[in-house]
């Protein structure tokens, strides 16, 4: 591993399926809704990116730039929120939908019907002990969604912060921007890595998400919501 600082940025190494791979952590400011995220890519990643490689982003820092996130103070729950939060499973992974703050929002986004629905489709998974059925109806938004007191950038402390708006879209309108391969990706120290989107083939894609597996970017204030993913030559 090369040292982060003056020289660039750390080069963490992986090997998946026989071959290596570097995964080059970007230190950025921190980002906000004033920013682009295409003039950020090129402040941070044209710099170190050669012909190949793909540039990695946390969808976090994509809806924190989207101008997404939102004070839970902002955010008013109606009754169903309420109750619907309250039927969460506690989990020690996070709190996630069982905020009513961020169940209100994911209502919002997703529509009352996908969410109601969602939790219906759930007790039928849970009766057939079977994990995801409510995120498979509600939608990838309702997944997405991050709980208030739960980013470690202390700028977004107080927000609720749902997925990005247009995933696919986004990610090929900042190919055509920067020139460069994008993926929005959900990466984290509980789940499994997950590329959102991507200007990549499906194959690809899914090799990306194995070598993220040890989540480079990191899950507390690191400052680095981007990366490079670049093959080894050998």
């Amino acid at each position: 591993m090369k040292a982060a600082g003056g020289e660039g940025p750390a080069e963490l190494e992986i090997t998946v399926d026989g071959h290596k791979y570097l995964r080059l952590p970007l230190r950025t400011r921190v980002l906000t809704a004033e920013d682009d995220p295409a003039d950020v890519l090129k402040d941070y990643a044209w710099a170190h990116f050669v012909p190949g490689d793909v540039v990695f982003i946390s969808e976090t820092a994509v809806s924190i730039m989207q101008g997404r996130a939102r004070s839970w103070k902002e955010i008013e729950p109606t009754w169903l929120a309420e109750k619907l939060s309250s039927f969460v499973t506690k989990s020690p992974y996070g709190v996630g939908l069982r905020s009513p703050f961020a169940m209100q929002y994911a209502i919002e986004l997703c529509g009352v019907l996908p969410i109601l629905g969602g939790c219906i489709a759930h007790v039928f998974g849970k009766l057939l002990g079977q994990k995801g059925w409510f995120y498979a109806v509600a939608g990838p938004q309702a997944r997405m969604m991050d709980a208030e007191h739960t980013m470690g950038v202390s700028e977004f402390y107080e927000c609720v912060i749902p997925g990005p708006d247009d995933p696919e879209g986004t990610c090929f309108q900042l190919k055509s921007a920067t020139q460069m391969d994008i993926a929005i990706v959900d990466v984290n120290d509980i789940f499994p890595p997950w590329c959102i989107a991507s200007t990549l083939t499906p194959e690809d894609s899914r090799l990306l998400e194995k070598c993220l597996t040890d989540n480079p970017l990191g899950q507390g204030g690191e400052m680095t919501p981007l990366g490079i993913w670049r093959k080894v030559v050998e």
